[in-house]
């Protein structure tokens, strides 16, 4: 499975953001996208997620199913959780996995990967900011897709949070998985490949 993008162009507000951009990503392969403030990190993510319409150029992922988009076939874990306050955390993660398709691990087993099994019961507006994007991570082993877009995916989270993403992230690699990252920092990924965008904010 390869994605790649041929001189992609994105506009946001009428003005151009980035133009001419080019890359691939193989199976197995991580890809970081860095860069200052308003280079349009985040906006490249949303744009192979399907949530931002392509200016000009083209994405295309060979060898993943003709019959669904892009978007269908990859997990975008943006900087909102997405949850339900009112919702327990068990509730909330089998919400997302029912509406995505599942295919990944149970939520209860989902919840134990990231640490958050014994809170299961709670309700989500307790959690704090860290729990919450341990919440959302929980997506990605509850839901099998082969593609994973992540917008600065350390956020919020403590040392042992982050070792925990780490290991999911070469799983998800090693099993022949992709990732896109948007990051400020290293994420500790062997072998990553680095795409730079230099605009300024």
């Amino acid at each position: 499975m390869i994605l790649s993008a041929q001189a992609l162009c994105c506009q946001r507000g009428g003005r151009s953001i980035f133009e001419g951009l080019g890359f691939s990503v193989a199976g197995g392969e991580a890809l970081l996208v860095t860069g200052r403030n308003g280079a349009g990190k985040s906006s490249l993510l949303r744009m192979i997620a399907g949530l931002l319409r392509i200016a000009g150029g083209t994405l295309s992922l060979a060898g993943g199913d003709s019959e669904r988009s892009i978007g269908e076939q990859a997990h975008y874990l943006g900087h909102s959780d997405a949850l339900k306050p009112a919702l327990t955390v068990e509730e909330n993660l089998a919400f997302w996995a029912a509406w995505l398709g599942g295919g990944g691990e149970p939520p209860l087993e989902a919840l134990g990967a990231v640490g958050l099994d014994s809170l299961a019961g709670l309700p989500a507006a307790y959690l704090t900011a860290g729990q919450k994007r341990r919440l959302s991570i929980a997506r990605l082993v509850a839901v099998k897709r082969p593609l994973w877009l992540l917008d600065e995916p350390t956020s919020a989270l403590d040392t042992a949070s982050q070792a925990v993403l780490l290991d999911l992230m070469r799983g998800h690699l090693a099993g022949g998985g992709m990732m896109i990252a948007a990051t400020h920092l290293p994420l500790g990924i062997d072998g990553a490949r680095e795409l730079r965008l230099e605009r300024d904010a």
